[in-house]
């Protein structure tokens, strides 16, 4: 371990130094968009809200009203009932140009509808980048918080969730090394001579002497001077908050690199149900699958495909995966409609073109593998704990930003002060 800590301490420093603007980013907007849900109520209840008093119309026929009034868009989720005062939200991607060279610019990806009246209450880009108003701040701070907003070149829109993915796993791996640094060195010298002479006494001594040494690690000094109280929350607060750090950096990782190594990773240490996208050849973007069957026969198949596995409750939201060809099912009341625990729903997916059943989702439910894969996103949210959840979740990007903030800050004043030694040398 004493030949070993120089290289430990080299690594943590310039690893942090690269992760510090990373997780400054990423741990301020995770503080805000764990209450996504809540603050879009809040600053669009214009889009969201919806009073017209009478019975919902069916929301097949009024996705349908939608795309004839937008020729430029094909509606691939549909919920099937709302809560009473919701509006319907319609979601949409751009159809191809007739060449199917490119997709077409609507301007928008959600459409909301009045339930009752079928009126357009309004239309917005989820995750636009610009302009940045009340429609679209929250979107906009959670796609950055996963993406960045990095721009797609070389045919390729994911390098920023693949950098932040990196830089998970990197902070994943460093989150071990930050554990070692505060752990006391042995003592040597005069303990391996009192060893030597009275091995039983001298080892309990020395034993009660590392764990005092480190338990001033977990302490903070307060009155102590701006170096060493920034020293003192960087490694006390790395280890109050620890085993926490170690669940967002590794569920960031894994949401973000899901298809290209976790997901893969995880197939090989155990078994993993895959879903059909993780089974289909994804077409390009501009030549999407058209289906055969449309969303009234599909829900007809799936509804009694569910009713035969015996699911309780009414299908309540319908998806068509457009690169893939075949639809996603979800089963769910509309009050849950964030799912339990922020698994989701039972699902079922079914193929466009015959609509045979292709397979399920049941949330927290199948091998160990797939219940460590659906708990991911809810870990990393805090949603698993409900309300707790949240507010931890918020607390803990705030922890991020600051560890990040006194690492660069401990860095740049060790740095003066070898400066400033060379410069008198």
């Amino acid at each position: 371990m004493k030949r070993l800590r120089p290289l430990l301490v080299l690594g943590h420093r310039w690893c942090g130094l690269f992760m510090a603007a990373f997780l400054v980013v990423t741990g301020l907007t995770g503080a805000v968009i764990s209450w996504d849900h809540e603050l879009d109520e809040w600053l669009n209840g214009h889009l969201l809200h919806s009073a017209t008093p009478g019975h919902p119309r069916d929301p097949l026929a009024l996705a349908a009203a939608a795309e004839a009034r937008h020729p430029e868009i094909q509606v691939t989720y549909i919920p099937l009932a709302t809560e009473p005062g919701h509006s319907l939200a319609l979601w949409v991607e751009p159809r191809p140009t007739a060449d199917g060279s490119a997709l077409l610019r609507p301007g928008f990806n959600q459409i909301f509808l009045d339930p009752v009246s079928g009126e357009e209450l309004g239309r917005r880009e989820w995750g636009a980048v610009w302009p940045v108003n009340r429609e679209n701040a929250v979107s906009f701070l959670y796609k950055l918080h996963f993406s960045l907003h990095l721009p797609e070149f070389w045919g390729i829109d994911h390098w920023g969730v693949w950098l932040l993915g990196g830089v998970a796993l990197l902070w994943t791996l460093d989150c071990f090394t930050g554990l070692l640094l505060t752990l006391p060195r042995l003592q040597s010298g005069t303990g391996r001579q009192a060893r030597q002479d009275a091995p039983h006494q001298a080892g309990i001594a020395e034993k009660r002497s590392w764990w005092a040494r480190w338990a001033i690690a977990w302490k903070v000094r307060w009155r102590s001077g701006a170096y060493r109280l920034n020293f003192d929350l960087h490694r006390a607060g790395s280890l109050w908050t620890w085993a926490l750090l170690l669940v967002l950096a590794f569920t960031a990782f894994s949401l973000n690199l899901y298809r290209e190594v976790f997901f893969p990773a995880m197939s090989l240490v155990s078994a993993v149900t895959p879903t059909p996208f993780e089974t289909r050849e994804a077409s390009p973007p501009t030549r999407p699958r058209v289906p055969a069957l449309g969303y009234a026969p599909i829900l007809e198949l799936a509804r009694a495909e569910a009713a035969r596995r015996g699911w309780p409750e009414p299908a309540g939201g319908v998806y068509y995966a457009r690169e893939y060809g075949f639809y996603t099912v979800e089963f769910f009341h509309p009050e849950d409609e964030h799912g339990a625990g922020g698994v989701g729903h039972k699902q079922l997916y079914l193929d466009g073109d015959d609509g045979r059943p292709l397979g399920q989702r049941l949330p927290w439910q199948g091998s160990a593998a797939d219940i460590f894969v659906q708990a991911q996103f809810p870990l990393h949210s805090g949603r698993i704990l409900g309300l707790p959840g949240h507010i931890l979740v918020s607390l803990m990007g705030l922890v991020v930003a600051g560890l990040a903030v006194t690492g660069v800050y401990l860095w740049w004043k060790k740095r003066r002060g070898r400066q400033r030694g060379a410069a008198r040398t």
